[in-house]
């Protein structure tokens, strides 16, 4: 189940403690059914869109107890849709942040220089792989996405994080955002 989904051992001790996943037991081995990947399935997409464990469990609940697979279904889409509402409210938070930082940088320090506004030319795997980056994917979902290797995958983001001039993927994404070579 870990390599499946691509998290650790104890990621998914910790979802069973929260009652997110349950497994049996074969002696020491977690043993999984069909159900407990499919539940995991929801759970590993929930996590990736920055959906709290908290709010899984009340979803979980709230579908587990549904009536009807459509009301199952209307459950997880409203879940999904309140997760997105404040990832949007986030985005607004921050760029209006950001506005304020550019607004004192450029009063506090008239000629500060505008590095961070640079553009580098990127080509289209490499601006597919800065969107995927800034959409908060993992280096195996790059991978996997344009069929290569992990290692091809790191050094290609390795590659962007340079042409920016940043320290890190965080840093990197926050430099294309404000050059406006990405968008939410």
């Amino acid at each position: 189940m870990a390599e499946l989904f691509g998290v650790t051992h104890r990621t998914l001790h910790f979802y069973e403690e929260k009652g997110l996943i349950t497994a049996s037991r074969a002696g020491a081995m977690r043993v999984y059914t069909h159900d407990d990947i499919t539940r995991m399935a929801v759970v590993s997409a929930c996590r990736e869109g920055g959906m709290p464990v908290a709010i899984i469990q009340e979803m979980l609940g709230a579908m587990s107890e549904a009536e009807t697979p459509e009301e199952a279904d209307a459950i997880f889409r409203n879940a999904l849709l309140s997760c997105k509402r404040e990832l949007t409210a986030g985005i607004s938070t921050i760029r209006r942040q950001m506005q304020q930082l550019e607004n004192l940088l450029n009063q506090v320090v008239p000629d500060y220089p505008d590095e961070d506004r640079s553009r580098p030319a990127l080509g289209e795997r490499e601006t597919q792989c800065l969107q995927m980056m800034a959409r908060g994917f993992a280096l195996d979902r790059i991978a996997a996405a344009f069929d290569i290797a992990l290692p091809e995958a790191a050094n290609l983001e390795r590659e962007i994080i340079a042409r920016f001039g940043a320290a890190n993927r965080s840093q990197a994404i926050a430099k294309a955002l404000i050059a406006g070579m990405i968008s939410d």
